[in-house]
């Protein structure tokens, strides 16, 4: 069967600060034609609509898949969906992928029968059966699928993640992807799923709390086969565990790879396995990203980090100690006022670190979707990109704007535009000699991409598909049945010992 899969369009952030290869959409290749099918992969992140069409006249595939990890490609994704049962009319038309799976079946109901099923949870298998049921009519029995007619079995989680390595050789135009100077850059998974259950996250009520690892020597090999100098490690919570980190590292040096790392990590998992990350700085880690969320423990316990404003920190102190440039992230309540943002803007001038500011959006599948108490001012899925408020705001809504772009541009001062090329002219003059002209883009796009007006505007545009709003507010916490794609199972004390062994719980 000739299968074309396809990568939505990029979101706000992602105009500026990075682009990603779709990680998962390579491995959901990688088991459909380890199946004996005909895959292609299209990524709108970097082609156009126009492309899509051009490859449904010229490729003719019998299966077309959309990913669907971010909520604010939802519409994007539908209009798509239609205009290829258009062309294509006798296609199977699917779609899979992280938000998608929570909202699976009103994105069928818009669909208005141009999408003929959802995948609800990981990928590949659930593609890789998905495709022989196709032929013989047997899609109800597909484990996590959705159709107009009701579900199937309940998903399952992949038993093995050193089964199918990303098919990165289906992707186009691949220096087209970086983060920061990392330019071109390439990304790995090493674990997946997260432990910890902070309230505004849908990362453990995907994977039901799981937490499980590639081996060391798989993920070695994985990297052995990537072309990039730079390599984004994405896993929720890098080195839970600093044995499997430092077992990844060992097979890296026994095969002499040579690169340059960013990745994603809790302050207290730095603190604690500070040997790990001083070894991966050893091995080329650059930069980390680190998910502060709010410099105080009144917004910690907000957002159930189980850390402290002191762990915090600490966490910047270790940073600075082994040589690694961090990012952080802090969440913009709606209730700040201009006083709030003033505070964060002095304490972010005041720091060494890069700071970015998003939305606090209580999205399906997260906690906050059940018991936040302020109602959604909106139910434009456009607007879920933790970039724009869909919370009322204290101030004024423009007024809210101004002052978050105000300080986003403060911070951007930093490391954007002329000061931040004095201070990285050499590589830049180093990318732009190779031909990668990502990061010297990015420089000069605050501007243009973040401006109050554009974002206020946003909110008054036609809103063609609807979310079907949240359930009322209660006190209690969702049952497990509300929150998971994945129930908790034998992976569940596991993901326990993770966050015990972290610290954390």
């Amino acid at each position: 069967m000739r299968v074309l899969l396809v990568h939505p369009s990029p979101l706000m952030y992602s105009e500026i600060y990075l682009r990603l290869e779709p990680l998962g959409m390579e491995r959901v290749a990688a088991a459909v034609r380890d199946a004996g099918h005909d895959v292609r992969i299209l990524d709108l992140q970097i082609f156009k609509h126009t492309d899509l069409y051009r490859e449904l006249e010229d490729f003719r595939p019998q299966a077309i898949g959309f990913s669907l990890n971010y909520l604010a490609n939802v519409p994007e994704v539908i209009d798509l969906a239609k205009d290829t049962k258009r062309i294509l009319k006798d296609s199977f038309v699917f779609t899979g992928g992280h938000s998608g799976s929570f909202v699976a079946e009103e994105i069928l109901e818009h669909g208005a029968g141009a999408i003929d099923c959802v995948i609800r949870g990981e990928g590949e298998e659930a593609a890789r059966t998905l495709m022989d049921a196709i032929g013989d009519g047997q899609i109800s029995k597909v484990p996590g699928i959705v159709t107009r007619d009701g579900s199937g079995p309940p998903p399952k989680l992949i038993d093995d993640l050193d089964k199918y390595f990303p098919a990165r050789d289906l992707g186009r135009r691949r220096n087209k992807y970086f983060i920061g100077v990392l330019d071109p850059c390439a990304s790995i998974e090493f674990t997946r799923g997260c432990p910890w259950d902070c309230s505004f996250c849908s990362a453990w009520t995907f994977y039901g709390k799981s937490y499980r690892k590639s081996t060391a020597e798989a993920a070695a090999e994985d990297m052995l086969s990537i072309k990039e100098p730079n390599v984004f490690i994405v896993d929720d919570v890098a080195f839970i565990h600093p044995e499997h980190g430092f077992a990844i590292g060992s097979e890296i040096e026994k095969r002499r790879i040579k690169k340059q790392y960013y990745l994603e990590t809790r302050a207290d998992v730095l603190c604690r396995n500070k040997e790990v990350f001083a070894y991966w700085r050893r091995l080329g880690l650059e930069y980390m990203f680190l998910g502060l969320e709010s410099i105080d423990e009144e917004g910690l316990k907000l957002h159930r980090k189980r850390s402290s404003p002191g762990v915090n920190f600490k966490a910047l102190e270790v940073a600075r100690e082994i040589g690694v440039t961090v990012a952080i992230n802090i969440i913009a309540d709606p209730d700040w006022d201009e006083r709030r943002f003033e505070v964060i803007r002095e304490w972010a001038i005041s720091i060494p670190e890069i700071v970015h500011l998003t939305v606090a959006t209580p999205y399906p599948g997260t906690e906050l979707w059940f018991t936040e108490s302020r109602k959604l001012t909106t139910l434009d899925y456009r607007l879920f990109d933790i970039q724009h408020s869909v919370l009322p705001t204290k101030l004024p809504l423009l007024k809210y704007y101004e002052e978050l772009v105000k300080t986003q541009n403060v911070l951007n001062r930093k490391h954007l535009g002329w000061a931040a090329l004095k201070d990285v002219a050499s590589i830049a003059a180093k990318l732009a000699m190779q031909g990668q002209f990502n990061f010297l883009q990015m420089l000069w796009k605050f501007n243009k991409v973040y401006n109050p007006q554009r974002q206020f505007a946003e909110h008054s545009k036609e809103v063609k598909y609807a979310m079907r709003p949240p359930p009322r507010h209660t006190d209690t916490r969702p049952t497990a049945a509300q929150l998971y794609i994945h129930p908790p199972g034998k992976q569940h004390g596991r993901a326990a010992a993770a966050i015990e062994a972290a610290g954390g719980g």
